[in-house]
């Protein structure tokens, strides 16, 4: 991302402790972010609403409103992208704040280079989405949409980045429509957990199989009629995920 590109960027960074928050202020303004820093998760509601960020760094350990009540709060109406960065590093605490619609957890301490890389990843990936959102045409020499149980069943229309399952419109979060995306765009086909790890979230994640759990759980959620029976996410154990092939009349 160029620098100009970065200056238009607003980070809104919640942060409890004193030096990280300074220090995340100074770094980020340092390479031109439009970046603003609050100490609880209260005034970080208030100051959203204002600022309108596009991407969310998040501690989980505020005062007056924790991170993942912020997080649930902010979902309500924002789909900028959230990494966490806390210390908590249980499995348990990283599923329940991906679960809440987290993008990306990093776990304290790490190093601002990494933190860079996931910042300029969640970004591209958001920028992306924005872009196809205002696409009114498909990708070229892909299929502009996925059907697949008849008209009850799960639709993704790719030109529109719209999604239905049993008629009714579905909202997804980007990280959540870009990993449905890839398994419709590869509909009959197993895509392996580090294949879609690689795919949806880069390089640096082939071994967060986590994150992959935890989204296919969420959308699973979202979409099937029964998600303890899968119809349209399907996995092969120990191998990956896949979505059956489009509808004969789609093909």
């Amino acid at each position: 991302m160029s620098t100009t590109a970065e200056k238009k960027v607003r980070i809104l960074c919640v942060e409890d402790d004193p030096q990280m928050r300074t220090f995340l202020l100074a770094q980020l303004k340092a390479r031109g972010f439009n970046t603003q820093a609050v100490r609880d998760g209260a005034q970080a509601i208030d100051l959203a609403a204002i600022f309108q960020p596009q991407l969310v760094l998040l501690d989980l350990s505020l005062p007056s409103l924790d991170g993942l009540s912020f997080l649930r709060r902010l979902r309500e109406w924002s789909g900028a992208p959230v990494i966490i960065l806390s210390a908590h590093d249980e499995e348990p605490v990283k599923i329940r704040a991906l679960d809440l619609g987290a993008d990306d957890y990093l776990t304290k301490p790490f190093s601002l280079n990494e933190l860079l890389a996931r910042v300029r990843v969640a970004l591209r990936r958001a920028e992306e989405t924005a872009r196809l959102r205002s696409s009114a045409t498909g990708n070229e020499g892909q299929r502009p949409s996925y059907h697949c149980g008849g008209e009850n069943g799960l639709q993704v229309d790719f030109a529109h980045r719209m999604v239905r399952s049993n008629g009714v419109e579905v909202h997804l979060t980007p990280t959540e429509y870009d990993l449905l995306c890839e398994l419709a765009r590869n509909a009959g086909k197993v895509l392996t957990h580090r294949e879609l790890l690689q795919r949806v979230w880069g390089p640096d994640y082939s071994g967060e199989n986590t994150y992959l759990r935890t989204f296919v759980r969420h959308l699973r959620r979202k979409l099937e009629p029964d998600a303890s029976q899968p119809r349209f996410l399907l996995n092969e154990l120990g191998v990956g995920y896949f979505v059956p092939p489009p509808d004969p009349d789609e093909l």
